[in-house]
């Protein structure tokens, strides 16, 4: 089994304990769920697709891998993509396009090589829900299936704690 192969398996397990009581969750508020995602290609919405229940509440996603789909489609201003803004905008435009009411997003850059003025492992994070966006900046040490592995984990783990909070 390849590297990423084995990070995304590791992925999957867990993040599918930390989405395990997602949907009561998401039920008690009512909400849907969509992603917006660069770097992870995928990743997170198809470990939240696993998830029990997720064809109640999870909408879709969409994969803006290049800096192109993200400045066409999803509104993007012109310019570096590991940004705030970015990630940001990113999640606000794909809850419109998704009719979701929490979307996470995520983009930076996996490695190994910096980007953008950015060292490897860097991530902007953001989620829309419908009390507001909340952005984090985390930069994750590894080669890119671990920074892969620990931004699904941590979107996820970011789904989780919105839908929780009082």
């Amino acid at each position: 089994m390849s590297d990423l192969s084995t990070a995304v398996s590791a992925t999957a397990d867990a993040a599918q304990r930390i989405a395990a009581d997602l949907g009561d969750l998401l039920d008690r508020r009512g909400w849907t769920v969509g992603t917006a995602e660069s770097l992870t290609g995928g990743t997170i919405a198809s470990v939240l697709a696993a998830a029990p229940s997720a064809q109640d509440w999870l909408r879709g996603a969409v994969v803006a891998y290049t800096p192109e789909v993200k400045f066409e489609l999803l509104g993007v201003p012109e310019g570096p993509v590991v940004t705030e803004e970015c990630a940001r905008t990113m999640a606000t435009s794909s809850a419109r396009l998704l009719g979701a009411d929490l979307v996470v997003a995520v983009t930076g850059v996996g490695g190994p090589e910096p980007a953008e003025g950015e060292p490897a492992g860097t991530v902007w994070f953001a989620v829309a829900a419908p009390d507001g966006v909340r952005t984090e900046r985390i930069v994750f040490d590894g080669d890119p299936a671990d920074v892969l592995t620990a931004t699904t984990e941590h979107a996820i783990r970011m789904v989780r704690d919105t839908a929780a909070r009082d």
